[in-house]
């Protein structure tokens, strides 16, 4: 009985720890939702506030005040024991010493009065021109950080790499605040190409999430532990993942008061793999327009129940992961989500932080058809309007003025892919251009053509559609943006 009982009481103990574990991940996903301070030039300002100049204390180790006592001459003795004490103070030699006595107290005590005003003005004087020393070096250190932060403000708006990477790496670091216990580093590249951010989110270790419910005795005395189901293990890790990575998208959108970016690109890693190789198991491509139009951070996990806590399990707390509002939210911006991250089933991500020029395949699908917009609007052609993108490219419709260079209406079909674009896409165009009513057809690819696809061109029925090739496209980007792209292999 008595091995039983200890048997019992170390299974409850090793429980109540599993437990601790459970209300650990509890409190970091609630944490992990709460809102982000904003970061944005406007609340770095520093203000400067004068202090008041306040007269110190005394000095203790300053001259000490003569006293009489020190100045005194000691009292004649008496020459009859019976006479009486005021007879002696008359005696004229005492009356003397004590007359040159009081003379040289009073003197000393002048001088002693006229050192110490000489000195507290002096001391007020130091003290007080010490204050102002300091106040205006106060004064000129805010005056110089806020100098600075403009400048900073200034390169931002002109969209400077340094300068929006700077602003949205601390804006990323502020908004781990609320859990510093849990190390979420997310580093930050602006390109000025598409005026996009690209974050790449390292997410926390898998073992933070805990892969027991607690531990049993069985009958035969043996103290076994009670693994959860993998599922319920993965949903949990998925619930933190996805508040973390809406977090960092939160504290991007909230920085961005200027409207730089036209939009963000998240990536989250998994680091610590038993092969040592990064594994991406979530990737965002969200433009403003989305972003402004989803609740970024969720209302948060419901707390452990009684019950729960009692007997230490955590299961089947929170809701189920398919309905869990975080992956909810990120479902709304068209993530991808790996379905298993204790398998390692990576995605792909949206688009690559790469080198300071961007291949084609860098650009993730918003930021591709970001490109391609700005190129031929910047090039004439309004009244854009997308009717089909994908992670290979779009299709969309633009007019152009009768003065413009390219005048009418216009259907525009843009891919990127290292696959010559063939015969069969020039008629899939053609048809697309008749069917919209539409004058003329833009067949536009990072890559290149077919020879066939080349040898029609110009030709009936295909006279009215244009094309143009990767090389094509770098020049437009260097001509109407003035900034490099390379096509990549």
């Amino acid at each position: 009985m008595a091995a039983h009982g200890r048997a019992a009481a170390l299974t409850h103990h090793r429980t109540l720890t599993v437990q601790a574990e459970h209300e650990r991940l509890a409190d970091l996903l609630r944490r992990a939702a709460l809102p982000v301070s904003a970061m944005d030039f406007e609340s770095q300002l520093r203000s400067y506030e004068p202090r008041p100049y306040l007269a110190g204390e005394p000095d203790p180790t300053a001259e000490a005040e003569p006293r009489w006592e020190d100045y005194a001459p000691p009292e004649p003795p008496a020459a009859d024991p019976d006479e009486a004490p005021s007879r002696r103070l008359l005696d004229s030699g005492y009356q003397r010493e004590l007359a040159q006595a009081r003379l040289r107290h009073q003197r000393e005590l002048r001088e002693w009065r006229t050192r110490r005003a000489e000195a507290a003005d002096s001391g007020a004087m130091a003290a007080r021109a010490a204050h102002e020393q300091a106040e205006q070096a106060r004064a000129r250190a805010v005056r110089e950080y806020n100098e600075t932060l403009e400048e900073c403000r200034r390169a931002y708006r002109l969209a400077e790499p340094a300068a929006v990477e700077s602003l949205l790496e601390r804006a990323l670091a502020a908004a781990e605040g609320a859990t510093q216990d849990l190390p979420a580093p997310c580093r930050a590249v602006f390109r000025p190409l598409t005026r996009t951010a690209v974050l790449d989110l390292d997410l926390p270790p898998l073992d933070l999430v805990p892969s027991l419910s607690g531990y049993r005795l069985t009958p035969s005395g043996e103290i076994e532990p009670v693994p959860r189901p993998s599922a319920d293990r993965a949903a949990d890790y998925l619930r933190l993942a996805a508040r973390l990575v809406l977090r960092a998208l939160q504290a991007a959108d909230a920085v961005d008061t200027d409207e730089i970016l036209a939009g963000v690109v998240l990536n989250g890693w998994l680091r610590e793999t038993p092969s040592g190789a990064a594994v991406c198991l979530l990737s965002v491509d969200a433009d403003r327009d989305a972003l402004a139009r989803t609740r970024l951070l969720p209302s948060g996990p419901a707390p452990l129940g009684e019950e729960e806590v009692e007997h230490g399990y955590g299961d089947g707390v929170y809701a189920d992961a398919e309905q869990d509002e975080a992956l909810v939210r990120l479902r709304e911006l068209a993530a991808a989500v790996t379905p298993d991250p204790y398998a390692l089933v990576a995605v792909e991500q949206s688009g690559a932080a790469g080198s300071a020029v961007p291949t084609v395949a860098d650009l993730s699908p918003n930021e591709f058809a970001h490109l391609v917009r700005d190129l031929l609007t910047r090039g004439g052609l309004a009244g854009w309007s997308v009717r089909l993108r994908g992670a290979a490219g779009l299709v969309a419709t633009g007019e152009g003025d009768a003065g413009s260079a390219l005048p009418g209406r216009w259907v525009v079909w843009a891919s990127r892919g290292s696959d010559p674009v063939a015969v069969e896409e020039l008629r899939t165009l053609a048809e697309a251009v008749r069917e919209e009513g539409a004058d003329r057809g833009l067949r536009l690819t990072s890559g290149r053509f077919s020879d066939a696809a080349l040898d029609l061109s110009g030709t009936a029925p295909y006279e009215q559609i244009h094309l143009v090739d990767g090389d094509g496209v770098r020049e437009l980007t260097q001509t109407h943006l003035g900034l490099p792209l390379a096509m990549g292999d």
